[in-house]
C-alpha cells in the first residue's frame, strides 16, 4: 500500500477544506435596521440559506476530524485496516474516501442497522 500517496491526498483535502472555510463569510443574523424586512418567502429563503451554510460547516468539520484521525493512523501504522473487522480496506475505497475507518462490508452493515 502506498501510504505516502494517501497521506498526500489527506493533506490536500484538509488544505482545501481549510481554505474554503477561510473564504466563507460568517453567517450573520439580519438586523432590524431595514424598515422593510421582506415578505415571508424572502425570510424563509434567507433562513434556508443560513441552514445550508451551517450544515456545510458541520460536514466540513466532521471530514476534518476524520482526516486528522486518518493521519494519526498513518503515524501509528494502522492506516488502511478496518476498525471493525481488522481486515485491510480495499484500495478502491481508500482512493475514494482516504479518511475512511471501515471496509465496505462493515460500512454496509452499519448502514443497514
Amino acid at each position: 500500500m502506498d501510504v505516502a500517496r494517501y497521506k498526500d491526498s489527506l493533506l490536500s483535502k484538509r488544505a482545501d477544506i481549510v481554505l474554503a472555510g477561510a473564504g466563507v463569510k460568517p453567517v450573520q443574523a439580519t438586523e432590524g435596521t431595514s424598515s422593510r424586512q421582506g415578505d415571508l418567502a424572502d425570510q424563509a429563503t434567507g433562513n434556508n440559506e443560513v441552514h445550508i451554510q451551517l450544515k456545510l460547516k458541520q460536514t466540513d468539520a466532521k471530514i476534518l476530524q476524520a482526516i486528522e484521525e486518518a493521519l494519526s493512523r498513518i503515524e501509528q501504522g494502522t492506516y488502511g485496516v478496518c476498525r471493525d473487522c481488522g481486515e485491510p480496506v480495499a484500495a478502491a475505497r481508500l482512493n475514494a474516501i482516504p479518511w475512511t475507518r471501515s471496509c465496505i462490508t462493515c460500512k454496509e452493515k452499519q448502514s443497514a442497522k
